[in-house]
């Protein structure tokens, strides 16, 4: 028996789409390795169990104790080879290999190959240091390229629109550093590629680093991950990317393949900002409305554009035009007479007798203000998302090890979870699958009870004809055998 018998599609979804072939590929941590388990087995294990609902390494024993599912991803293991290559597989193994997955001591000491010890030697409290990746962590970086070029194939993209954001993750790890919050956690950095749902980079970093330190490099890094046939960006972040140096890359066109990256970024609301913004005129203020499900909806906000010109833009070329637009929100209660002004974590601004909170964007795009304030404000519900999923849907928001690198290593696998189970949704599941969560593709797909058994040299999973996700997987496996056949019309061999 299995109590997952809707996992097995990411397992072949995963051989379709090359992710089971890329980790052989560029994976060399057990490469030389002539016995034991190899850099495919512990990868996809560790992948699947995340997908599976697994939160630290210790769950791999749940889902090796899975009986009807060892036995599929043993069959899935060995279909792939050759009669050369299965008997070299045997001869890894001194007595009969008896496990499906590896065991937790193996994969600590898969994890711990990601370590970086010179590099890692740089950390520490008061100042930042992002310790360089070994080449076996840029191994995994080059497996996630795989995948967003599957799905670009498939799935073609001309645009690409960047969320930039980082998210704190808390943690009692000794290795940990002080994060701005006062505990300690780390604090990767995430570009999100909205339209296909993917995630281009995620930098690990420690929780003491800026939010906005090395923003640019991990920009040009993503727009190097973005697959062929993309030919316009666009770009969104909060006031951690508002950089002299990243806003002109994007404005002045430094990109030689993208040329001008139209953006909205955040402001940091200085006391010049806020001298700018006290000078605009009433007339000047227009209504900020919100659009839901096609309606306009009133708010308490205004917005206005602000002359305001700050000396790195007085410096720069002239022929880039940067807009500062400016929202405000008066504060619904106000201080009583007599009380002293409390500290509030957001710029605020008198104007008149009410006080206002105060927000800026500086963009290069033409739309019309409030419209670049909507589109700006897009990024916040899903990058903010996208790291939810992986923290709390995915494996990603236990780390397994006080070492940086590995936790680095564990981190970079959540990405392949989340990229390889975006493309399930996207490609193999019905219209209306796209926007569940990972809550409700495992309660009415993955956590399905079947039976696993041999039939004329068949591995069949028998389900529940009356279940409702007996039609779901056989449509869902359809798709994937369409993509399969696809994939082999190109030149590709077929799985």
């Amino acid at each position: 028996m299995t109590a997952l018998a809707g996992l097995p599609a990411y397992l072949e979804l995963s051989v379709v789409c090359g992710l089971w072939d890329s980790i052989g590929r560029h994976m060399k941590v057990w490469a030389e390795k002539t016995q034991g388990w190899t850099d495919r087995q512990v990868v996809m294990a560790l992948v699947l169990l995340s997908l599976a609902g697994g939160d630290c390494v210790d769950d791999v024993r749940i889902l090796e104790n899975d009986e009807g599912f060892v036995r599929v991803l043993r069959r899935v293991e060995l279909g792939r080879m050759k009669r050369r290559e299965r008997r070299a597989q045997e001869r890894r193994w001194r007595k009969e290999k008896k496990r499906g997955v590896p065991s937790q001591s193996v994969v600590f000491r898969y994890l711990g190959a990601f370590c970086n010890p010179a590099e890692e030697a740089k950390r520490g409290m008061g100042y930042a240091c992002i310790p360089a990746p070994n080449e076996h962590l840029k191994g995994m970086g080059r497996v996630n390229g795989d995948l967003l070029r599957f799905g670009q194939r498939k799935s073609p993209q001309q645009q690409a629109t960047l969320d930039q954001d980082g998210t704190l993750m808390f943690t009692t790890k000794a290795g940990a550093m002080w994060s701005y919050e006062g505990e300690k956690a780390f604090q990767p950095l995430t570009v999100y590629w909205l339209e296909p749902d993917q995630i281009l980079v995620s930098e690990f970093r420690d929780g003491n680093v800026p939010a906005g330190f090395g923003d640019l490099r991990v920009l040009v890094e993503a727009l190097g991950m973005l697959p062929e046939g993309v030919v316009k960006v666009y770009f969104r972040s909060d006031t951690a990317a508002y950089q002299q140096d990243l806003l002109r890359y994007c404005a002045e066109g430094k990109s030689e393949r993208f040329g001008v990256i139209e953006f909205a970024v955040g402001v940091d609301v200085t006391e010049a900002f806020k001298r700018a913004v006290a000078g605009v005129k009433a007339e000047e203020w227009h209504p900020l409305e919100r659009i839901v499900d096609g309606q306009r909806l009133k708010t308490d906000q205004e917005w206005a554009e602000v002359c305001f010109v700050p000396n790195w833009v007085a410096c720069g070329r002239k022929d880039v035009d940067y807009r500062f637009l400016v929202v405000r929100e008066p504060l619904r209660q106000q201080e009583l007479p007599g009380m002293d002004c409390p500290q509030l974590p957001f710029p605020t601004l008198d104007m008149g007798k009410i006080r206002y909170k105060v927000t800026g964007v500086v963009t290069n795009r033409t739309l019309a203000g409030d419209e670049v304030i909507r589109w700006y404000r897009g990024r916040c519900g899903k990058c903010e998302e996208v790291h939810a999923v992986m923290k709390n849907d995915l494996a990603g928001g236990r780390l397994p090890s006080a070492e940086f690198g590995a936790n680095a290593a564990w981190w970079a696998i959540t990405v392949l979870a989340y990229n390889l189970n975006s493309l399930m949704k996207r490609l193999a599941m019905p219209e209306g699958w796209a926007p569940k969560h990972l809550k409700a593709i495992r309660f009415g797909f993955i956590n399905i009870a079947g039976r696993v058994v041999s039939h004329a040299h068949s591995l069949i999973i028998r389900l529940s004809l009356s279940h409702p996700a007996y039609r779901l997987i056989l449509e869902v496996r359809q798709r994937i055998r369409a993509l399969a056949y696809e994939s082999a019309s190109l030149g590709s061999e077929p799985p």
